[in-house]
């Protein structure tokens, strides 16, 4: 066999064994970056992917007919960001206001689920605040007191899936930046789907038929693990936001929005 076919030879093998372990080791990284998840684990630091910046519960699109009584409570607010921004805006959170729940879950601010005895603790960085989940098989109250971030129980529908509905929302938070409204009556449902380990598949659905003709169902999000973040200290000082206000908040909400 001349040598130049020799040397063809030996080359092309040398490629096939190079494009088979290049192939082999993609493979590897594959199955390590979608580990399965763990069962009935959802511990760690979390990070929704989001825009980057307070986004509503839903699109516009997405949002059903409001009833007249969320109607004319929309049409009084006068948000702070967005398109529909306003001087001297009326946002809760422009006065330091716990911005409530399901708001805060679409901050891009990550949050920490610490799963204990009978329930799972949801902290989240802005704010510094947390919530209870109860998972000791309670329902949930008929009555509950109205406060900022309501009263959840969760269940296991499988061994990836955490089902958390809650109630006993008072109406003085926003479903978003852009001031819809919800009331007392407001029931949420959320499912918090660990397709890997490091991914949760996350639905939310809010039901408020007081203010709104249909359930509100929130589009997919994605939600990934953080196992080397940290979360910080985030609080809301009332002197830092009119400071803020004044400096940027205002001046950008006295030019019309384009």
């Amino acid at each position: 066999m001349p040598v130049c076919a020799i040397a063809g030879l030996a080359a092309l093998q040398f490629l096939l064994l190079a494009a088979s372990a290049l192939n082999a080791q993609q493979q590897t990284t594959s199955k390590a970056t979608s580990a399965p998840a763990p069962k009935r684990d959802l511990s760690g630091l979390w990070h929704y992917q989001g825009n980057g910046g307070s986004e509503p519960i839903a699109p516009d699109n997405l949002i059903p007919p409001m009833t007249a009584w969320a109607r004319t409570r929309f049409d009084a607010e006068r948000p702070g960001y967005g398109p529909r921004r306003a001087p001297a805006g009326n946002d809760p959170i422009l006065q330091c206001d716990p911005i409530g729940f399901p708001r805060i879950i679409f901050l891009n601010t990550p949050f920490e689920f610490v799963q204990v005895s009978g329930r799972v603790i949801q902290f989240f960085e802005h704010e510094h605040e947390y919530r209870s989940i109860w998972t000791d098989g309670r329902a949930l109250p008929e009555d509950p007191d109205p406060s900022w971030y309501g009263y959840a129980i969760g269940r296991w529908e499988s061994d990836d899936t955490f089902v958390v509905e809650s109630a006993g929302f008072n109406d003085k938070t926003w479903l978003g930046s852009s001031g819809y409204p919800h009331s007392e009556e407001m029931r949420v449902t959320e499912r918090y789907h660990r397709v890997d380990h490091d991914t949760i598949l996350y639905d939310i659905t809010v039901t408020d038929p007081k203010a709104y003709t249909q359930p509100i169902v929130g589009p997919h999000r994605i939600m990934k693990l953080r196992p080397k973040d940290e979360m910080v200290e985030e609080i809301c000082v009332p002197s830092e936001e009119k400071s803020f206000a004044n400096r940027v908040a205002e001046p950008a909400a006295s030019k019309p929005s384009k």
